[in-house]
């Protein structure tokens, strides 16, 4: 079955949303996500937006923060660009109701974060993603020309005659078909890919098919070497927990088993170095001791600034029998964020004709090696932005019919060896193991051999999975090894420890 709207946008985080409310109400917009809403990252996310807002801070010292934390690898103009627009994004955010924090006076609360010179993270206490999303679902399902797809999977991008690119294919859970939708413009703001990794923050639906569907139309991505461990991770008992980068910019200190301060021994920044940093020390530090995490403490900052500024981590911390306010915290690394993607400029174009691409499946310039803190929901607001003016001024016509086969599923420079036999269940990866070997070899530590069996194994696993037109849930595989694949490719290619990827020898 084919339906047609003006835009289709796949995923329905803050990029996704934020571009949805953004165009005109004359455009048909289509919305999908793979959940029901609101689901993905973004409600997820704990910190909030980095802007300049203060006297004390300035553009220039953003801009400087955000490519040291970068390792140098930013694209400038593009870091400009976005920081440039930090405040307005804010103010939208504000004229959407969202709830953010202020202070006695009604000044918005600007908190600090690792990597940043200045107080300058506007926040809704320590949920701030969750606010955000809840403030601007409603007004989705009010907006008469937006139609919301839930439980959609993204299956291909469909290309028109001309080569653009003019629809997706989907399979639709609740119904259990397999539709075509067309459109005059495809936007891809399907989030992140840290659960292909063992250990995440991210949902579990954060495995990189975005990645893989723009790459196998010709679309041109980039830096996904550099993926991005949060430092510090509840390790307790249940799913992993992010416990905020707040935590440390308000003052709270990591330990080793003794209880001493390890961090400056590191860095001069201490506990607020860039999260590669920290993240790497504390890798370092458990190696040493032998030990699976590290400590927190945020006693000293007193249970009254616990209460009121960070009430999801004290609550989420009592739930696992642990008292922020009483106990030291054990924490450790976990795969959080992919600062590459698929390369589009400041509108959010990709090298492939019709496609857009915001959030964090994208890669604009702006997070370079190792993305600063609270920078990623703010360029989730002003590219949804900038992509939104963008459509807007293009020229909505009927959408073109699509070329009549199918594209391969299997990808460009995806080889069958034209055997017909099924292949045996034990040569199709599992989504676990999957993981196993991206957390083993291609994490938060990486070496050559490591990287070189890594890539030998997804190598294998893709050409085994295209000896026959495979099932919905292979086809989904086949997905997620691309993505794996082309991130280990990038990694082996990268000789030189930079930011979030770093080469032991």
């Amino acid at each position: 079955m084919q339906t047609n709207t003006d835009v289709l946008i796949v995923g329905a985080g803050l990029a996704g949303t934020s571009l949805a409310l953004s165009l005109p109400p004359s455009m048909h917009v289509t919305l999908l996500s793979a959940a029901p809403a609101p689901c993905g990252a973004s409600p997820m996310a704990l910190g909030g937006l980095a802007a300049v807002l203060s006297a004390e801070d300035s553009l220039e010292q953003h801009l400087e923060d955000t490519l040291e934390a970068g390792a140098r690898h930013s694209n400038p103009d593009a870091v400009r660009g976005i920081l440039q627009a930090a405040p307005q994004a804010v103010h939208w955010l504000l004229q959407q109701q969202v709830p953010l924090d202020r202070t006695e006076d009604g000044q918005l609360h600007l908190t600090r974060e690792g990597g940043h010179s200045q107080r300058r993270i506007v926040h809704a206490a320590d949920a701030s993603g969750y606010a955000i999303m809840q403030a601007l679902w409603p007004q989705l399902e009010q907006a008469a020309h937006i139609h919301q797809r839930s439980n959609c999977l993204a299956l291909a991008l469909r290309r028109n005659e001309q080569g653009k690119v003019a629809g997706v294919d989907i399979y639709d859970k609740h119904t259990g078909r397999y539709d075509t939708i067309l459109a005059q413009q495809v936007v891809l703001a399907t989030g992140g890919l840290g659960s292909l990794y063992a250990h995440s923050t991210n949902p579990d639906s954060a495995l990189g098919e975005g990645i893989a569907l723009a790459w196998r139309t010709g679309a041109q991505v980039r830096d996904l070497e550099f993926v991005q461990f949060h430092p510090t991770c509840l390790q307790a008992q249940g799913p992993t927990f992010l416990l905020t980068e707040a935590l440390r910019g308000e003052g709270g200190h990591l330990l080793d088993k003794q209880g001493r301060r390890f961090m400056p021994d590191y860095d001069v920044r201490a506990e607020l170095a860039p999260r590669d940093i920290v993240s790497r020390a504390i890798a370092a530090h458990m190696r040493q001791e032998g030990s699976h995490h590290v400590w927190l403490d945020v006693r000293h900052l007193g249970a009254d600034k616990l209460r009121e500024h960070f009430p999801k981590a004290l609550a989420e911390g009592l739930r696992r029998g642990l008292d922020l306010r009483q106990d030291w915290v054990p924490v450790a690394p976990a795969a959080h964020y992919s600062c590459g993607g698929i390369q589009t400029d400041l509108s959010g174009r990709s090298s492939a004709s019709g496609l857009y691409a915001v959030g964090e499946v994208a890669c604009t310039g702006l997070h370079g090696a190792n993305r600063l803190a609270s920078n990623s929901l703010l360029e989730c607001v002003v590219m949804g932005l900038a992509a939104a003016d963008a459509i807007a001024g293009t020229q909505v016509a009927r959408p073109s019919a699509l070329v009549p086969e199918m594209e391969n599923i299997s990808g460009e420079n995806r080889h069958s060896s034209g055997k017909s036999t099924k292949p045996s269940p034990s040569t199709i990866p599992t989504l676990p193991a999957l993981q196993n070997l991206m957390q083993e070899h291609v994490g938060l530590l990486r070496n050559s051999a490591g990287l070189s069996q890594a890539l030998q194994t997804l190598s294998n696993w893709r050409e085994q999975i295209t000896l026959h037109p495979p099932s919905l849930e292979q086809h989904c595989t086949s997905l997620h090894l691309d993505t794996a694949w082309l991130l280990t490719q990038a990694a082996l290619a990268r000789p030189q420890s930079l930011g979030a990827h770093f080469r032991l020898n």
